[in-house]
């Protein structure tokens, strides 16, 4: 009944949390579909993942505004151009953009946000910022091969982990408040 009512008093954080899993959901089917030659398929479903990840972008800049507004919309920012060379790069696959120079600086902002905010474990804002270091190597054309398989573990536990915080603890109420008090 604890955990019910923490849930009642922050729907935002897990209204966030959810939606991140519908994203994550929606991109490993997307995946499971194209590498299944389902391609066509697979691409509806990556567009809806991409939707989903601009819902998401736009609940993390409320959710982190409280924090740093400026900071919480270059972050939403990135994402969103982010989201736009994804949708791209569905359609025109030769597309020479990658995703991950603009998702990469997402999430280290997103993770410092995190490490800056007073409601939610700092060791997820760090985590968050690792991934998005991670990111960023893939933009290397020779450093993702040595390191591909670490740096996408280390991406999926970061924002899996941000994922289920906010599903399961959410985000401490008195203290978001607090600093959007302040903000």
């Amino acid at each position: 009944m604890e955990w019910v009512a923490r849930a009642l008093r922050n729907p935002h954080a897990r209204v966030t949390g959810v939606v991140y899993l519908l994203y994550f959901l929606t991109a490993i089917l997307a995946q499971f579909l194209v590498s299944r030659a389902f391609v066509a398929f697979g691409n509806a479903t990556n567009v809806i993942a991409t939707a989903l990840y601009v819902a998401l972008t736009l609940l993390f800049y409320l959710l982190f505004k409280p924090v740093n507004r400026s900071l919480s919309l270059l972050a939403a920012l990135f994402s969103l151009v982010g989201c736009v060379v994804m949708t791209i790069a569905i359609f025109l696959p030769s597309w020479p953009i990658n995703p991950l120079l603009f998702f990469g600086p997402y999430c280290l902002l997103i993770g410092y946000l995190i490490f800056r905010s007073m409601f939610l474990p700092r060791v997820l804002g760090v985590l968050m910022a690792l991934a998005g270091l991670g990111w960023l190597a893939f933009v290397s054309p020779t450093l993702p091969h040595y390191l591909s398989l670490s740096i996408e573990g280390l991406g999926i536990v970061a924002e899996a982990s941000l994922m289920l915080w906010l599903i399961v603890m959410g985000v401490n109420d008195r203290r978001w408040k607090e600093q959007a008090g302040t903000a």
